[in-house]
Parts: C-alpha cells; structure tokens; sequence
C-alpha cells in the first residue's frame, strides 16, 4: 500500500505541473503557426506576382493587332493550312488615304502628307502555238496585241528565254492513287530532271489534307523523297490544296514564273473551297500557271465528265493546260510536254491603263499575229484580280502649327 500511496502521490504531482507545461509551451506552439502561416502566405504572393510578370510580358511581346507568327511549312510532313473561303469587302468602301489620282498629295489625320503613285505592271507569260499546235518561238514585241477589259494596252517589258521557274508539284494521295503512285512519281521525277538546273520546286502530297513533305528545292533526291511519301486517305481536298500551294509560291518562291502541277484521278470531294474560290485565289497571286493532269480513265463516266470540265476549267483560267492520258503508259510523255511548255514561252509585261486603287477583276486577252505564220494560239491566264496597292510614301512632311 505504501508503493501504491507513493504512486498516486507523484501522479497528483504531475497533474498540479501540467498548466504550468501548458503555459511554458503554447508561445512556442503560436509562433510555429504564424511562421507556417507566413511561409505559406509568402509563397503563394511569389506565384501570383510571377503569373502576372508573365502575362505582362506576353502582353508587350506580342501586338495583339498582328496576326501569331505561324511554324515554316518546309518540315517533313507539316500540313498547309486549308484556307478559308475569302471574304468580299462592301462595294464603295475605300482607303482614307487611297489617293485620287497616282501622284496626289492626301493630308492624313494625324498632319503627315502622303504623295502616292501607282506602280504595278502586270506579267503575263503567254505559250504560243500555230494551228498544229507546235510550239513558236521566233515572235517579237511588235507581234504581241494586249487588251485589259476590251481596252487595248501597251507592252512595257518583253522576254523570251529559258527563264528559271518556281515550280509546286502536287500529287493526290488519296486511295484510289495507290496502284498509280509509281508511275506518276516517275513522270514527274523525270520533269524535274528536264528543268533547267535553276529551277526549284517543292513537293505536296494532298488527299483530305494537303502535306507540304518537301519545301523548295532543286535537289533532285530530296524531291524524290518527298514524292515517295504515301499515306493514302479516302477523300481529295485538290482546290484547297492548290489554293494552299498558291500561297506558298507566293510567300516562299524565289523566281517571278510560277507553276503549278496536279496530277489526279477524281474530282475533288472534300475542299472547303470550291472551284470559282480556288481559281480566284490563285488570281489573286498573280499567278501561278497550273498544269493539270487528270488519270480518270478507271473513273466513272459521270465522275469523270465533272473532273474533266473542272480540271480543265482550271488550267484554262490560269493559262496553263490539262492533260488527259488514256493510261498509265502515258504518263511519263504528258509530263515532257508539260516540261517543254513550261520551257518554250513568252513573258509579257504591261502597265494598266485603268488605276489599281479601282480594284476588281480584269478580262486579259492577248493575239499574236505575224505574216511568217498563219494562225497563232496564245495561251494564257484569262484574267486577274487587281490588289489596291499599299500607299507608296515618296515625300512626307509634317504640318507645322506655326
């Protein structure tokens, strides 16, 4: 009983000492809280602020009024981006600073005086055939006749040689092309090697999308390369990815003749373009002559009238030409004449008599005549959307409030 008593006696001890332990204790126990406290409060202000550096920086880097600068298109395997169909501006609306006359002296808003001139010529390169439709190359200017929307215009630049040419050629990758890839890529690695050793080219294969899988080159292994890639799909988006490859000769080509070549075996089924859209937005460019090649001999009659009257109405609005083989065999000698005529034509120039700042659509027609020959064929584009051109600024001054 005694060991017991001492026991119970330390305990009740115990029990007296422990809000005294309490009180020794619980500064230190308030401190750790408002530390932890604090350390948290100050972690989460570091985040905040350097989210607010970041976004203040994306902000200042980046001028929300300029469109993203978007990846090069010349990477292995990166899609063109299918262009959205164009939109029509209002009739009437002009520039505030579109300028009456070329030379007119404008006034802006913010005192700065503009003066203005208009200097666009229009290129036109022109095949010329005679009535057997072989190809004739001794003509001059002076043979050359140019009207713009019936008004006749006058030749301000005339050449005729083998100029070098930037040249996109786009095959369709969709399904039915498999037991057909063979001999195309072969007629058209051919063309290649019968370019003039100046030329460049870039390789797109397309079938739902369209697949830039060589940018321009003039190397003729990585061309082929390029052609050898085949990842056939069911479907033929061609006027999205002509309308496409038009912006990337626009954007990447570095000679003034363009062409582009479309071999295919249907019509087209997918685009978000339609035809009218892409023949006005290569138009719109200023080019490109676009050769076509159409493998419709296994198509269906109706499927095959339709793609014959498109393809051909592609050809024939930019001035380039559509091909129509009977079989595979034929191939490779339809891509030789499309090499020949890329070859052997004429690059016309003129200054328009009616002003650009007009903008619109203009009907081109162009005749050769000469009496070594008799009737003469000239092929090329048909017409041509005429861009306002951008404010070319020769003198400025600023208005003085003197």
């Amino acid at each position: 009983m005694t060991t017991f008593a001492r026991t119970c006696n330390s305990f009740a001890r115990c029990v007296k000492r422990l809000p005294t332990l309490v009180d020794l204790l619980m500064p230190l126990i308030v401190s750790w809280i408002m530390r932890s406290f604090l350390f948290s409060f100050t972690v989460c202000m570091l985040l905040f602020s350097s989210a607010r550096v970041l976004r203040c920086q994306q902000s200042i880097t980046r001028d929300p009024t300029q469109p993203e600068v978007q990846q090069r298109l010349d990477v292995d395997r990166d899609p063109i981006p299918s262009p959205d169909p164009e939109e029509i501006a209002p009739a009437g609306i002009e520039s505030s600073l579109t300028p009456v006359q070329p030379g007119e002296i404008q006034r802006r808003q913010d005192g700065l005086y503009t003066m203005h001139q208009d200097v666009d010529e229009v290129l036109l390169n022109c095949a010329v055939v005679d009535e057997r439709g072989r190809p004739v190359s001794d003509l001059s200017r002076s043979d050359f006749h140019i009207w713009e929307d019936g008004t006749p215009q006058t030749p301000s630049s005339f050449l005729h040689k083998d100029q070098p040419v930037s040249l996109g050629i786009l095959v369709d990758n969709s399904g039915s092309m498999r037991d057909k890839r063979a001999a195309v890529n072969a007629a058209a690695l051919n063309l290649l090697k019968a370019s003039n050793p100046e030329d460049s080219a870039f390789i797109v294969n397309f079938s739902d999308r369209a697949f830039l899988d060589q940018g321009f080159t003039s190397n003729i292994d990585a061309l082929n390369r390029g052609l050898s890639r085949f990842d056939s799909r069911g479907t033929t988006a061609m006027y999205d990815a002509v309308a496409a490859s038009a912006d990337e000769l626009a954007k990447h080509a570095n000679h003034p003749k363009q062409v582009l070549l479309v071999i295919t075996d249907g019509a087209d089924n997918a685009s978000r373009l339609d035809l009218e859209q892409a023949i006005r937005r290569v138009q719109n460019l200023g080019g490109p002559v676009v050769y076509t090649i159409g493998l419709l001999f296994d198509d269906e009659k109706e499927e095959s009238e339709q793609a014959e009257r498109d393809l051909e109405k592609l050809s024939r609005e930019t001035g380039g030409v559509a091909y129509f083989p009977n079989s595979l065999q034929e191939v490779n000698s339809v891509a030789s004449e499309v090499a020949i005529d890329i070859r052997d034509q004429y690059t016309l120039g003129y200054h328009s008599t009616k002003s650009f700042r007009l903008g619109g659509y203009r009907f081109v027609r162009v005749e050769a005549n000469t009496p070594r020959h008799g009737k003469l064929i000239v092929r090329t584009r048909k017409g041509y959307y005429a861009a306002k051109p951008l404010p070319q600024h020769t003198q400025t001054a600023r208005e003085s409030n003197r």
